[in-house]
C-alpha cells in the first residue's frame, strides 16, 4: 500500500477562461509536512479547497489516504473533512460562540468525544498547547488575526484529524504574531507528526517546517522535491522568489 496521503495525479482547474492548475501532479507521505509555495494567484488554496472537496477538479484524480475521493458526494467529503482539516485564513470562527465553545463546536454531540467533562478537558488542553487559554471565555471578534488563527488551529485540532491542511497562516498578521504562529505550528508538527500542507509565500517558515516543497509557476509544479534541494536549484524564478523574501528579516534570525 502507498504511503501517500495526499495525491494529484494531473489535475486541472479552470474558472471561465482563467486555467489555474494545468496537469498539476504531486503527494505527500503521511506524517509529512509539505509546503506549497509560489506568487499570488497561482492556485494554491485553489489546491487545498480541490483537496477537501470544497470544488472538483475539471481533470485529473485526486486520492486521499489511498482512496479515490474525485467523484465523492458531500456526505461522503463530510467524513475527509473530520481526518483531514483545514485552518483557513479568515480562522472561520463562529462570532457567536466563545473561544472556547468555538474550540469545542467539533466535539459537541458525538458520542466518541466523551462527556462535557471530557470534552472541557480536551478543549482546555489544546487552548494552553496554542497559548490562548487566557482569551477563553471571549468572542472572536474581541481577538487580533493572529489570535484567531491560533484559535482556529486549537479547533483543527479538537477532532484529532490524520491530517492539516494550513491557507496562509501568516499572512495578514503582524510580523511577532506571525513568528509566533510559526513556531506554533514548529511545535505541533514535532509534537504530532501530522499529514500537513501548509501554503505560504514566507520562505522563513517554509524553512523550518518543508519535508517538501511543491512550488506552482503559472498552474503547473516547477519545483517538487526538499527544501536543500529548492534552495540550490539554479531555475532562475525560483532564485529570484527567494532572494526577494530574503529582503524580508526573520524576527527570530540570529547574527
Amino acid at each position: 500500500m502507498s504511503d501517500h496521503y495526499f495525491e494529484f495525479q494531473d489535475v486541472s482547474k479552470s474558472f471561465d477562461d482563467n486555467a489555474v492548475l494545468k496537469n498539476v501532479s504531486f503527494y505527500v507521505e503521511r506524517g509529512e509536512t509539505a509546503v506549497l509555495m509560489g506568487r499570488s494567484g497561482v492556485g494554491k488554496s485553489v489546491s487545498l479547497k480541490l483537496l477537501l472537496g470544497f470544488l472538483k477538479p475539471d481533470e485529473g484524480r485526486i486520492l486521499i489516504a489511498g482512496r479515490d475521493v474525485t467523484d465523492w458526494n458531500e456526505q461522503q467529503f463530510a467524513e475527509v473533512r473530520r481526518r483531514a482539516t483545514m485552518v483557513f485564513q479568515s480562522g472561520a470562527l463562529f462570532d457567536s460562540l466563545t473561544v472556547a465553545e468555538n474550540v469545542a463546536f467539533p466535539l459537541e454531540g458525538r458520542e466518541e468525544s466523551g462527556s462535557a467533562e471530557d470534552i472541557d478537558k480536551r478543549v482546555r488542553e489544546l487552548l494552553e498547547m496554542l497559548e490562548v487559554a487566557d482569551v477563553s471565555e471571549r468572542v472572536p471578534s474581541d481577538l487580533s488575526t493572529g489570535t484567531k488563527r491560533a484559535v482556529a488551529i486549537a479547533r483543527a485540532l479538537a477532532e484529532n484529524p490524520e491530517a492539516i491542511l494550513y491557507d496562509e497562516p501568516t499572512t495578514m498578521v503582524d510580523p511577532l504574531m506571525a513568528s509566533h504562529v510559526s513556531e506554533l505550528i514548529v511545535k505541533l508538527k514535532q509534537k504530532f507528526r501530522k499529514t500537513s500542507i501548509v501554503v505560504t509565500h514566507d520562505t522563513h517558515l517554509a524553512r523550518k517546517l518543508a519535508d517538501r516543497v511543491i512550488f506552482l509557476q503559472e498552474g503547473r509544479v516547477s519545483f517538487f522535491g526538499n527544501w536543500e534541494n529548492f534552495e540550490k536549484s539554479q531555475d532562475p524564478f525560483l532564485h529570484n522568489f527567494l532572494a526577494q523574501d530574503a529582503l524580508v528579516p526573520a524576527l527570530d534570525a540570529t547574527a
